[in-house]
Formats: structure tokens, sequence, C-alpha cells
């Protein structure tokens, strides 16, 4: 029972991160060495996505359009309009950061790996599971600086946004991420046979940049201008937000008459959202800003996401199935008459 709310490796080490930078901030010119380094880290970290994911298998799951057009809506129509409901809880419940967080939270993409590897496990429609999660992934390296943009206006946000963040974010997130697809076919099979270097280069970016995230938040004073009550309210607000989605998503498909594996693949990819995006997008949009407040949100339902999905993957897994004439076997398929007539001569 224990081990189901226990956090992953990666989640403790995003924790000492945390720790760390709150502890030992990185300051001044080091801080600004350190800063370049991870930019190049996460250049690095788009190059390495667009390189594994494989346009044969995406293309191939791209046939069923009313499935992406469901999980599109879930990530950037409904992920959004509760993030904006949730900004009425500030500045009374949340801090201005937290809830600037929450939005941002609520605007990225879906996550790739463990959207697929939980539909897996469900036993849903993977190749569409592929197509939708990578199509997210490629699409909020554009959509979402613009949800940023708009939304923050609409909320009054004081974490403004600059516009340049977009050149910045199509030239340190998407030419490389595209310069992958199109070295794809020669580094893809590599790159399957090396997993750990490219985890390596997925996990030590991220961590990188929570720690120069943190670091910059507290000497800025994060953790004082952030109240404990405010820190439960991200609690609940992301439990809720999690909750919302996964009640939707799933009446929603089948109100419109999906499949079993269709919907474990809309709830699964629909309701997600991409640490591994999220924060790299982050420093570059909200650059010289509190990107530890920021983050906060993102980095509470990475984990809430990971426990929630798990056990509803492995609830869809005992669900009773059908059972099909080739995992019945010979013995129980049934022998058309006129072939048991020459069977009997």
């Amino acid at each position: 029972m224990l081990s189901r709310f226990r956090p992953d490796t990666f989640t403790l080490l995003i924790v000492c991160a945390l720790v760390l930078g709150s502890l030992l901030p990185v300051q001044d010119r080091a801080a600004e060495w350190l800063s370049v380094f991870a930019n190049g880290m996460i250049a690095l970290l788009f190059f390495l996505h667009g390189a594994r994911i494989d346009r044969r298998t995406a293309l191939a799951g791209m046939v069923h359009w009313r499935l992406h057009l469901v999980v599109f809506a879930s990530t950037f129509v409904l992920f959004p309009l509760l993030g904006l409901a949730a900004g009425l809880l500030s500045p009374t419940l949340l801090t201005p950061a937290l809830a600037a967080g929450v939005l941002f939270l609520c605007v990225l993409p879906s996550t790739v790996q463990s959207s697929i590897a939980f539909t897996s496990v469900a036993g849903g429609n993977v190749p569409a599971a592929i197509c939708a999660a990578s199509a997210s992934n490629i699409i909020g390296m554009i959509v979402t600086p613009l949800l940023v943009a708009v939304l923050l206006n609409t909320q009054g946000s004081h974490h403004g946004f600059d516009w340049a963040a977009v050149g910045k974010i199509l030239a340190q997130l998407l030419l490389p991420f595209a310069v992958g697809q199109f070295l794809q076919p020669r580094l893809g099979p590599w790159l399957n046979r090396h997993k750990p270097l490219t985890m390596v280069v997925d996990r030590g970016s991220i961590l990188l940049v929570v720690y120069l995230a943190f670091s910059h938040a507290v000497v800025s004073g994060l953790w004082s201008r952030t109240p404990l009550p405010a820190l439960a309210t991200m609690l609940v607000v992301d439990l809720v937000l999690l909750a919302a989605v996964l009640a939707i998503t799933t009446a929603a498909s089948r109100l419109l008459g999906f499949s079993k594996e269709d919907e474990i693949t809309i709830v699964f990819c629909g309701s997600k959202k991409s640490l591994a995006s999220g924060v790299p997008m982050a420093n570059v949009i909200f650059a010289g800003q509190d990107v530890g407040g920021i983050v906060l949100p993102l980095m509470l339902f990475h984990q809430v996401q990971l426990m929630a999905c798990a056990a509803l993957a492995r609830r869809y897994a005992a669900r009773p199935r059908p059972v099909t004439a080739a995992e019945a076997g010979p013995a129980r398929a049934e022998v058309p008459p006129a072939v048991a007539k020459l069977a009997a001569r």
C-alpha cells in the first residue's frame, strides 16, 4: 500500500535539487556560466526528443483524428479554463507566483514517455497515444507561450510575458527538435540502443534548471514570500485539477462513443502535463522572474499524476476483456460443418 505513494527516483532527485538550490544557491558570475551551460543542455534535450520520435509510427496513429481533437481540447482548452478559474484564488489563498505557476501548468503539452507507458499498461490504443503525445509536444512549443501571453494578461498577472520569448523558444527548443527529426532515420535506432545516455541528458538538464531556478528564487526571497497555507492550497488545486480532467475526459470519451482502448488513450494523454518540457519552457518564458515559484505547482503535479495514473492504469488493466478467437486457441474455435465432415473422412 505504501509503495503506491512512494515518490519515484526522479522526483526524489528533483526534491534534492530544490533543497540544494535553497540551501546552497549559486550566485553572480557562477550563476551566469551555469545558466549558459543549462541552455545548451536544454537545446540538446530537445534535439534528442526530435531524434527519438519515430515519424512513421507517429503518422500511423494520425488517422484517428477525432481522438486527437479530444486530447488537444483537453490539453489546450479544458486545462487553461480550469487554470483561469484557479486564478480567482489569488492573492487571498495563492501567491501571485503560485497562481501564475498553476496557469502555466495548465497550458503545457502532455507528456510523451509516461502517457505512452500508462496507455500500454492499461491496454489502450498505443499507436494513437504515440501520435497524440508527440503532436502535443510539437504543437505546445508554439501554443504554450502564446497561451501564457494571452491568459496572463487576461488574469492581470504581474508576471509579464516577453513576446521575444516566442523567438527564444523557436531558436532554443523548436529548431533543435526539427534538426533531431531531420536526423531521426540515422540517429533514432542508435539512441534507442543507448537509452541511458538520453536519460542522463533528459533528467540532468531538468535537475540543473530546477537548481538554478530555486537558487535565483532563494536569492530573491521565495520562501519568505510563500506562506505554508498557500503551499497547502496549491496541493489542493493540483489534486482538484487532475481529478476534474480525469473525470471529464472519461465522461467525454464515453459520451462520444469511443472504444475502451481509445478512452484509455484519451484519459492518459489528455490529463498529463510535461515536466520535461515545462521546466525548460519556464526558464525561457519567465527569464529573470520568479521561475522557482512558477514551477512549484508543476513539480508537485508531476508526482500526483504519476501516482494517480499508475493506480488508474492497473484498474484498467484488470478489467474483464472479451476473449478473441486467437486467444481462445484452436480448441475453442468454431469449426465450420463442411470442414468437420472432411476431417471425419
